[in-house]
């Protein structure tokens, strides 16, 4: 059961119960990430994120570890474009201790100037990782140019430059700027009793301060584009994309199933035709990404230079039928079902319901349940479902990408034309 409760100083505090479990995730979640960052802090959020754990008042980096080892838990955290989670697993008997050991990072931290260098090499090392990680790189490129100039293209981790000049003043600022009681809240799930972990709540945060300012938000524009970004690779990797719809999107879900249907899984469109029948990739897959008031949705394949243009062509096909004709009876029922699948399945864990009811807080400020999902999956229909790609799937609202070595070849603005028929 989903209870619900907020302290004095407006920190909310949300638990799920689940009876036949053992453990517990309890997290610490910021409505802060990137998205709230300029472009000189761009990197700030991320880079606070891991200095809680390099020391507070009272512990170590050392001693933050060896007490969570101790219980054999697990304490991590996480940076995204809108909001930031600091989490501990534990055994649930030992939930107490890890709501201490968290509010502590949270509240204590002291920012030691040699952690916080130490720190930023790490932090460039992650920026260097995903630089050498084609499949996740080339959708860094196309976010940096399709929402140009929207903090929203910001990338999490930042770049080398906005890292390299992040001093001890401006990460201490930035925190006392958005960690306030209006943006935190308490998510916890498994053996967890709510009456308790708020008590302990408002004695652990009680005193965080709010600042009582209205989060303005304005949503980014597409900034339609083919582009070839050169890097010495074996294959090239391609990413196409086009706008999405916001977590409130009233036609969200048919989005959902359009996404599933498209390239969500093994016995989707683009898996099915590029993979199976053509052999022409060993990875394609659609995702979509979904934030307050925007989102997109990218199509990502690896695959020979020989074969680019066969891969392109392939996929255009199928985004211009599904954006006249839609699905196929079959097809929107197995992607229905394969989407209630995935969510039951998702949410065998404490952390992945902890994460649930995390994200309904920021987007939707209610519980919303796994029947009202599953219902509104249901209503999907294919003219919904048309309605959204013949929208989206428009050449002067998409974005191409391509990273990896031509050899001379170019790739134009005609290979979306096909769309605009």
């Amino acid at each position: 059961m989903v209870r619900q409760g907020v302290l004095s100083n407006g920190v909310r505090v949300l638990s799920e119960t689940m009876p036949d479990v053992v453990s517990a995730t309890t997290g610490i979640w910021v409505e802060n990430g990137s998205r709230y960052e300029t472009p000189a802090q761009n990197g700030v959020s991320h880079f606070i994120e891991h200095l809680l754990f390099k020391g507070t008042r009272r512990r170590t980096a050392a001693q933050i570890a060896e007490e969570i080892d101790a219980v054999g838990g697990v304490l991590n955290a996480f940076t995204s474009k809108e909001y930031t989670c600091y989490y501990a697993k534990v055994l649930g008997e030992q939930l107490e201790m890890a709501n201490e050991l968290l509010a502590d990072l949270f509240l204590n931290s002291v920012f030691d100037p040699g952690e916080i260098e130490r720190e930023r090499q790490v932090v460039l090392q992650e920026i260097s990782q995903a630089e050498d990680t084609p499949d996740d790189f080339v959708h860094e490129i196309f976010n940096l140019r399709f929402w140009q100039g929207h903090s929203l293209a910001l990338p999490i981790f930042g770049s080398v430059e906005t890292v390299n000049t992040i001093s001890r003043e401006a990460l201490l600022a930035f925190m006392n700027e958005r960690y306030r009681a209006e943006r935190v809240f308490i998510a916890a799930a498994g053996m967890v009793d709510h009456d308790r972990l708020v008590r302990q709540s408002e004695r652990l945060f009680g005193e965080i301060a709010g600042n009582g300012r209205q989060e303005v938000l304005r949503p980014p524009a597409e900034r339609a584009m083919v582009l070839h970004h050169g890097k010495p690779l074996e294959q090239v990797h391609l990413c196409i994309g086009a706008p999405g719809l916001g977590q409130s999107d009233p036609l969200r879900y048919a989005g959902y199933v359009l996404n599933a249907a498209l390239g969500g899984g093994m016995s989707s469109r683009l898996f099915q035709e590029v993979r199976e029948r053509r052999g022409r990739v060993y990875s394609i897959y659609s995702s979509t990404a979904s934030f307050h008031d925007c989102g997109y949705l990218a199509i990502y394949a690896g695959t020979k230079l020989d074969w680019l243009d066969e891969v392109l062509e392939v996929t255009v096909k199928e985004l211009a039928d599904i954006a006249r004709r839609g699905l196929k009876p079959q097809e929107l029922e197995r992607a229905k079902s394969q989407l209630k699948g995935n969510m039951l399945l998702g949410l065998e864990s404490t952390e992945s319901r902890m994460n649930r009811l995390a994200r309904n807080e920021i987007y939707a400020r209610r519980d919303i349940s796994l029947s009202e999902v599953a219902g509104a999956i249901d209503q999907v229909a294919n003219d919904q479902v048309v309605e959204i790609a013949a929208s989206c799937f428009a050449p002067q609202r998409m974005g191409v990408v391509v990273l990896g070595d031509l050899k001379g070849k170019t790739i134009g603005a005609e290979v979306l034309s096909p769309l605009g028929r």
